[in-house]
């Protein structure tokens, strides 16, 4: 860890935090830009480019306090659908730029870069950068960055049954004998822990199609803050308001009240 890095006020902020209780992973929904950039009556690209500042700055953060895992939703399969052609090329560009210009401040960081999504459908300019940042890094054993690109929860867990069907067939595999790990072994994302905590900025109650699997038991947290004004020190607040959850997983926790069975009833006694 590199707490010494940290601003003042972030060190304020890591100062109330339990180091040993940090989360493993952190998945970051970042949405805002066209907003920030509309309510300066400005182009919706320069939006994006101070989103892309704000990806650099908050993934310093998390590898200055030792965060191991840092997956961030950069582009959606729908925004690839949907969105004008001239803003998917821009984004695009904006990818290749990215990468050429941080990849010095990853391998100074120590930041391991990866990817989940159908990748193969972006352009091969992009995919040979993207290729070309995730080996230049490899070797880097800080923050593992992983960016959403052409990415779908659902379209994710469609290419994880195909796999698993043609495993099925090809070793002859029961229906019966399927668990969740076989599934949890074909998803793009079966080399990381599920995320502890999701954090959606822009103020939308929407999960947007994103890691729906490996959300099951994360901890939400919604910010009306944009992304583009979204830095390190709002990663350690929300952090901060993570430690103070209580997580069950489905269990029961403090408080919950006692539960007394004998033959007859069942008698919940309110703590």
């Amino acid at each position: 860890m590199r707490i010494h890095e940290l601003t003042a006020e972030e060190r304020a902020v890591y100062a109330t935090l339990k180091p040993e209780s940090l989360p493993q992973h952190v998945a970051i929904i970042m949405d805002g830009n066209g907003r920030w950039a509309g309510h300066r009556s400005l182009k919706r690209f320069l939006g994006h480019q101070q989103g892309a500042k704000s990806v650099q700055l908050v993934t310093e953060t998390a590898s200055r306090i030792g965060l191991p895992w840092l997956t961030l939703y950069a582009f959606s399969l729908e925004n690839n659908l949907r969105r004008p052609r001239a803003e998917v090329n821009f984004l695009m560009r904006l990818l290749r730029s990215y990468l050429e210009s941080n990849l010095q401040r990853m391998m100074d960081n120590n930041v391991r870069i990866r990817y989940i999504g159908r990748t193969h459908e972006l352009p091969p300019e992009v995919q040979d950068k993207m290729a070309w940042a995730a080996d230049a890094t490899a070797r880097n054993t800080g923050t593992t960055l992983t960016l959403a690109l052409n990415y779908g929860g659902r379209s994710e867990m469609v290419d994880a049954f195909r796999a698993l069907a043609a495993e099925i067939k090809q070793k002859h595999i029961a229906p019966e004998r399927i668990t969740e790990e076989d599934i949890h072994r074909h998803l793009y994302t079966a080399h990381m822990p599920d995320p502890d905590l999701l954090i959606r900025t822009s103020g939308e109650m929407r999960i947007s199609n994103y890691l729906l699997w490996q959300i099951a038991y994360t901890e939400l947290l919604v910010t009306e803050r944009l992304w583009p004004d979204f830095r390190g020190i709002h990663l350690l607040e929300a952090i901060a308001d993570f430690q103070r959850r209580e997580r069950r997983y489905g269990g029961l926790g403090e408080g919950s009240g006692d539960v007394e069975e004998d033959a007859d009833r069942i008698r919940l006694a309110a703590g």
